[in-house]
């Protein structure tokens, strides 16, 4: 392809509403445009490279035994009522209604849609096992999209789906999409790692994400280097105490004056004591199964109030507490709330409590031996608190953040942390939409039983923005020869000079015969300009036509990862590519 075919229109300063490198990057190489917040025009230069990624997915699913289709990317409103979530998720949900009344969303995954294909479709165990896929735009009404292709609204993704009659079934198909797509992120030439996540809004019992490593990540990975064991920052476990720290205060607790010191840093230095003797006490409203004895809201949710206690050093992990409880969501409880429940703001602490309300504690708690808690008083604290004696009665669990260092919860080992970028993920479902959906099949009996579900999902947009973050320097993008726009590049200095756009033309179509995605870039611009554009655009190999060379019967290739250049006898090349 020529220069000017490709619809190529770089820019030379990075765009003002840019943050990350990728986004920088892909909008100054003409892949990307702007249309409105969180929307792109994927820019051939971009599509380009979107297609080789779906293409190498598609040949590797294929080969897996999935079948592809296309679902609508408008949905009905029953069949979220059918599933539960059209009331659950929530604002990024893009709602509407059609002429006609009847109320609809656009996609942001189709769970729904393909459970109801499925159902209408495979009545006997006879037609299970199936794993069907589709590549297809979504949309998620974002509530600050930022970061390009990182966090749209809209976006590509593929996301498929396979339906079970055995538990034995579902896991020998989960196990082979994760060593799928294991292959894939392989062919894609990226460094990556496969990690134990959250299921979250879409649901399940086990999920593994898979992160490109990169250090612009969002998500912090947590793994062993001595065993198998990883996982993101909101799954991440450590090996925990069992039991009590020894040496447990007998002294009673003693309540002393912390005048407007609320944090645990203040409280820390005013006592003079680490943060690690601190137990911190967080205050959550949860909406879900387990709240509904105690709090009816007006807008028919069922709400309950928790405490969680953990040592002031470390951070409470809200997704542990979620799960913990099989709560639907979980906020931090408003000031208001606290008040309502006789709460002292700034000074809460599990002593003079309120009865009815429910407190857990983390496993660090243990490792304290004399403790500092508020005391529910104003300006006041209460030191000399025994764990064991105090808090000994407690429900103990993991709801702390695991960090590098912290000791691996399989083999004991100190673990590591990198940054990451999500870019897929696989789920087991479970019959969460079976079963809610009224999906059945006869099984060899005759009988009706429901399906088991598994899910696995690539963002084939944010894969191409995760791959510029790992993959770039100070001059451009550095892809993968897979999934690089063009894998050569022709550079023509000299267009006007017949002799060298003669060799220059003569390489170009002998490479294309070849069946090499080569640009030839013809263009009448300055060589400093032409040089630049290339190396932002990231083509891994480029070949220099100019007059100079050619008057010496020399011409230029180019490595772009290494920078290495070195200089070709034209004739040795034509040899090379059987020009005459």
């Amino acid at each position: 392809m020529r220069w000017k075919e490709a619809f190529i229109y770089t820019l030379r300063q990075d765009p003002a509403e840019a943050e990350t490198v990728s986004h920088k990057l892909m909008m100054r190489a003409s892949m990307i445009q702007k249309l409105s917040s969180g929307i792109y025009i994927y820019l051939p230069l971009g599509y380009k490279v979107i297609k080789k990624i779906e293409n190498i997915i598609r040949e590797e699913l294929d080969k897996a035994g999935c079948t592809e289709l296309l679902m609508p990317t408008v949905i009905p409103a029953d069949l979220w009522k059918e599933s539960g979530r059209w009331g659950y998720y929530g604002k990024e949900l893009l709602r509407f209604k059609d002429r006609k009344g009847n109320d609809f969303c656009l996609g942001p995954t189709h769970e729904e849609v393909i459970t109801d294909v499925a159902r209408k479709s495979m009545r006997s165990y006879r037609d299970y096992p199936q794993n069907l896929y589709q590549i297809q735009s979504k949309f998620r009404d974002e509530i600050r999209p930022r970061f390009g292709l990182m966090r749209g609204r809209e976006f590509i993704m593929k996301d498929g789906y396979s339906f079970h009659t055995s538990e034995g079934c579902l896991d020998k198909t989960y196990y082979k999409m994760f060593d799928v797509y294991v292959k894939i992120f392989e062919r894609l030439g990226l460094k990556f790692r496969a990690v134990e996540a959250d299921s979250g809004a879409i649901g399940g019992s086990v999920t593994h994400e898979f992160h490109v490593l990169a250090q612009s990540g969002e998500d912090k990975i947590i793994s062993c280097p001595k065993c198998p064991y990883a996982a993101n920052s909101e799954k991440a476990q450590s090996k925990y105490c069992s039991d009590f720290a020894e040496n447990q205060t007998d002294k009673k607790p003693y309540p002393v004056e912390t005048f407007f010191k609320k944090s645990v840093e203040d409280v820390a230095k005013h006592l003079s004591v680490d943060k690690t003797q601190i137990i911190k006490m967080l205050v959550y409203v949860l909406d879900g199964p387990q709240g509904r004895a105690l709090t009816r809201t007006k807008k028919y949710k069922f709400e309950m109030l928790v405490c969680v206690l953990i040592r002031g050093d470390l951070e409470c992990n809200e997704i542990k507490v979620r799960n913990y409880f099989g709560a639907n969501t979980l906020d931090v409880a408003d000031e208001s709330k606290l008040l309502a429940a006789g709460f002292e703001v700034g000074y809460m602490g599990p002593i003079n409590f309120k009865k009815g309300i429910k407190i857990v504690a983390d496993h660090s708690i243990k490792t304290i031996s004399d403790g500092v808690v508020g005391a529910n008083i104003q300006h006041v604290h209460a030191i000399n608190v025994s764990p064991k004696r105090d808090l000994g009665h407690l429900e103990y669990a993991d709801f702390a953040f695991a960090d590098a260092g912290d000791a691996c919860p399989l083999c004991g080992a100190a673990m590591e942390a990198f940054r990451g970028i999500e870019v897929g993920q696989v789920f087991k479902l479970g019959d969460k939409y079976s079963k809610s959906m009224g999906m059945f099949y006869a099984d060899e009996n005759g009988e009706n039983k429901i399906p088991l579900m598994g899910c696995y999902g690539i963002g084939v947009g944010r894969t191409l923005a995760a791959a510029i973050e790992q993959n770039c320097d100070e001059d451009g993008i550095i892809l993968p020869k897979e999934i690089a726009p063009f894998e050569h590049s022709v550079i023509l200095l000299d267009p006007d000079d017949e002799k060298t756009a003669t060799v220059a033309e003569k390489i170009y179509e002998s490479l294309k015969s070849r069946g090499i995605d080569v640009l030839l870039d013809d263009r009448h611009e300055r060589p400093g300009v032409k040089f630049k554009d290339h190396d932002l655009i990231g083509i891994p190999k480029q070949t220099i036509v100019g007059k100079r060379s050619v008057d010496l019967g020399l011409i230029e290739n180019k490595d772009r990862l290494s920078g290495v250049k070195e200089s070709l006898d034209i004739k040795q090349l034509f040899e090379i590519l059987d020009i005459d």
